[in-house]
Formats: C-alpha cells, structure tokens, sequence
C-alpha cells in the first residue's frame, strides 16, 4: 500500500516485530549448525537449526539449556518448541526456544548412551568378566548376513592369514528392528558348534543402520555366549552396545578376522620361540638336577665316611676291652673271687663249732664238781644245743649256697670256654699277644688260634680290610 512518507529504520522492525510476534508457537525439527555457547558470560546457546533447504538462527536461554539433560554440539537433531522473534537492535529474526529435546539420530543416541550406562552399572563392560581369545583358533563361526561383500572379505582373510582354519558361518539379518532376535538365533547356533571364537561382523552404515547392533536383548546375548565374541560391527568411530559387551571389539571386519588368525609367519615364529625357550628351561632344569644330585652324592659320601668313622671307633672300643685283650683275666679274678667264697662258707661252721666245743669243754670241767643231777641237766642242754647249732648252720649256709650258684652262672657266661664254644676263636700273634684287628699282622706271619676244642698254628696269606685286600 502508498505510505504517504518513509518510515525509520526502528519503525520498520517494529512492524516486522509485530507481525512476527502475532505468529504462534511453533515445533521444529532440524539439525544444529555452527554452535556457539554456553555463553561464558549468559550461559545462553546461539547456533543454526537446518534442514535440506533451508537454516535459521535459533536461541536457547541457559535455564532451558541446563534443563534439557543434554549437550547441544554440530550434527545433533533436535525438535525445538517456541517462537520467532525479531530483534530491534539489528532487526534480526531469530527462533527462541521455550523446550528442546533430542530427535531423530540424536534422540537414539542419547537412549544408546542410557542403556550403555545401565549395562555398565551391571558389569557387562568390566575388562574382568570378559573371556581372553585364543591365540591361535582352529575353529571360528562367522555371524553375518550371507548377502554382502563382508562375509567373502572375511573368510578370504582367514584363508590368507591360516589355510587351517576351519571358517563356519550363521547367517542372520543386520540391519532393521527385526534383525537382532535372528542374530541371537545365530549365536546360540554358533557356540553350539564349539568354536573357539565367535565372529559378528557387519559392514559400514549410518547410525540408524547399525541401531540393531545397540538392542538391549542382543547385548545380553553377547554378553552371555559360552564362547567368546569379537565384534567388527561397521566402521570407526563407530561403537555399539554390542561392541562395548563383546569379549574383543576391533574397528572393521577384516580386522576382526585377522585378529583370530595370525599369519602362518607369526605361528612358525612362535613355535620357534617355544621351543627354544622350552629347550632353555630344560637345560636349566637338567643343570640344577644335576647340581642337586652333585649335593646329594656330596653329603651321602661324608655320611657314609662319618658313618664308617664311628663303626670304626666302636669296633676299636670293643677291641679294647679287657674280656677281648686278655679273656682270660676276668675268668681269673670270678676263680679267686669264688675261692674265697667256699673258704669262707667252709670256715664258718668251723669257727662256730669250734667256739661251742670250748664252751662245752668248759662246761664239762664244771660237771665234775657239780655231780649226777647236774650231768642230766647239762646234757638235755647239750642236746638242745647241738640242735639248735645245726639249725644255725643250715640257715648260715643257704644264702651263701645261693651266692655261690649266682657267681658260679656269671663265670660260666664270661668264660671264653663258653664264648669258644659259641664258633669264636681267639688269635695270638707271635709274641702270644691277643689281636683284635688284622691290621696288626703282616702277610706270612705265623699266628695261634684258639678255639673251643684245642688249638692250631696258621701262616697269614692275605690282609682284608673294610674292602680293600692286600696280598
């Protein structure tokens, strides 16, 4: 319409203000651009919200911003609710927003990123629950879609890197929400065919492609497979739940499957180092075997010599005895020693008599003065004297009877008749000394041997000592 005359800058924003302003609130949904904030002065967000088309400059004020639970950033989606505005500084339209939440790729994250902290409070992610691999597998089923490049790239590495490996594959969906209960179907199929490892892989994908990879359920079923999983579920920095759970996360396929089957190079290398190392332990073993034994042999030989040492000392000891360096002594003083014994038993019912006869003798002399009477009564004295002495004798000579059988025993034990009698004999040497080693004779010396029944003179041949013999 004609305006009559022009208007000011400030009036023209203040009609576009009011227009603006008569629009309702509005819900849009794009991408954030070109981020900027917190403010560190306001603490509020400016950034561009866009789409295909078309961009916009947007507000979030800082109490909105810290209520929202998230962090904006470039490349997130996010479903923003307000009004447009018109600033009158610089008459500038921008889109101030009253809530925003996470949309699309960006609101998947953020429920990936709820659930990956759940599963870690539970310890499905701890290092220590998670199985160690095989070094070297000889067995391993590849879960995977059997369309694809990636189910050829991988059992072409395998065969590259170990002909040996038996390669076995489950095939299952990748992508969509109807893939993850197949894939739960094709890892119980692969752990019943007790591989040594397990192989999910898939090939590369937006995030909302590989969002089947971040299913609670098929977690959990990587986290309780008998046998362990390496994934290589797209590309990096890619990183899904099921990568987070498995036993060994590697950043592609292929990388996955090289890290199940070392080169033919690297197990030769290690063989060779094996055995060498086998070879060094063995050798160390055999040497401290042989250094034990050295020790023991060491020490059984000084026993031994302090063994023979002593036997030796004792046999010295015995030989010093004076029952073997002279037998016949202790035969001797038995022989005295039972002679004095009789002298004495035989002298001591002598002594007794004799001192009774003199009192009878002394008595006699009395009769005669005393007369007839005093006869009778000393003879009915007598009579019971004389029993009475005999009763004294027969008691004072049956504990020397004893003594006598006791010492007449220990002689006949101790005298070397009895010992001779027993097969020894006793050996003098020339001057008639007794010998009791055979180191004290020469070979030809002449020798006496004494043995229970005679005796025989002998010419020395040979020596024998311990086990050595001297001719």
């Amino acid at each position: 319409m004609p305006v009559s005359q022009p208007l000011s800058v400030r009036e023209a924003v203040d009609i576009a203000k009011r227009g603006v302003d008569a629009l309702p609130a509005l819900v849009v949904r794009g991408e954030v651009s070109g981020f900027r904030g917190p403010n560190a002065r306001s603490g509020h967000c400016y950034f561009q919200l866009k789409d295909e088309a078309s961009s916009m400059d947007a507000i979030v004020w800082r109490g909105i911003y810290q209520s929202a639970g998230f962090r904006l950033k470039d490349g997130l989606q996010v479903q923003m609710d307000g009004r447009f505005n018109v600033y009158n500084a610089s008459g500038k339209l921008s889109f101030v927003a009253r809530h925003v939440e996470l949309a699309g790729e960006g609101l998947l994250r953020q429920q990936v990123a709820e659930l990956a902290r759940r599963l870690e409070r539970e310890g499905l992610m701890e290092e220590g629950r998670k199985r160690p691999i095989p070094r070297f597998c000889s067995r391993v089923v590849v879960v995977t879609s059997l369309s694809g490049s990636v189910i050829e790239d991988v059992k072409r590495t395998l065969s590259r890197r170990n002909p040996l490996v038996e390669i076995l594959v489950a095939g299952c969906s990748v992508q969509g929400s109807s893939a993850p209960p197949t894939i739960i179907r094709a890892l119980a199929m692969a752990a019943d065919a007790r591989p040594d490892a397990i192989l999910l892989v898939r090939g590369g994908g937006s995030f909302e492609d590989l969002m089947c990879f971040n299913d609670e359920a098929l977690a959990r079923a990587v986290a309780a497979s008998p046998v362990p999983v390496v994934t290589g579920i797209g590309h990096e920095p890619d990183t899904s739940i099921c990568d987070m759970v498995a036993d060994r996360r590697c950043s592609t396929p292929t990388a996955a499957a090289e890290s199940v089957a070392p080169g033919i190079d690297e197990i030769e290398r290690s063989i060779n180092d094996r055995q060498l190392r086998l070879v060094r332990a063995m050798s160390s073993q055999l040497e401290g075997e042989t250094q034990r034994l050295g020790t023991l042999g060491e020490l059984a030989r000084r026993s031994l010599e302090v063994r023979i040492s002593r036997e030796r000392l004792r046999i010295e000891a015995l030989a010093q005895r004076r029952c073997l360096t002279d037998p016949y002594a202790s035969y001797e003083d038995l022989s005295a020693q039972l002679e004095l014994t009789e002298q004495r038993l035989r002298d001591a019912p002598l002594r007794s008599l004799v001192h009774r006869a003199q009192s009878l003798e002394s008595l006699g002399q009395s009769l005669h003065v005393a007369g007839p009477q005093a006869w009778r009564r000393l003879g009915f004295e007598v009579e019971r004297d004389g029993a009475l002495l005999r009763g004294i004798a027969a008691r004072m000579l049956r504990p020397h009877e004893a003594d006598l059988a006791r010492s007449a025993a220990a002689l006949d034990a101790l005298s070397p008749l009895r010992v001779l009698a027993r097969g020894y004999s006793v050996v003098r040497d020339g001057s008639g000394h007794v010998m009791g080693d055979a180191g004290g004779a020469s070979v030809g010396d002449t020798i006496e041997v004494t043995m229970a029944r005679g005796s025989l003179e002998a010419e020395v041949k040979d020596i024998r000592l311990d086990e050595d013999v001297r001719r």
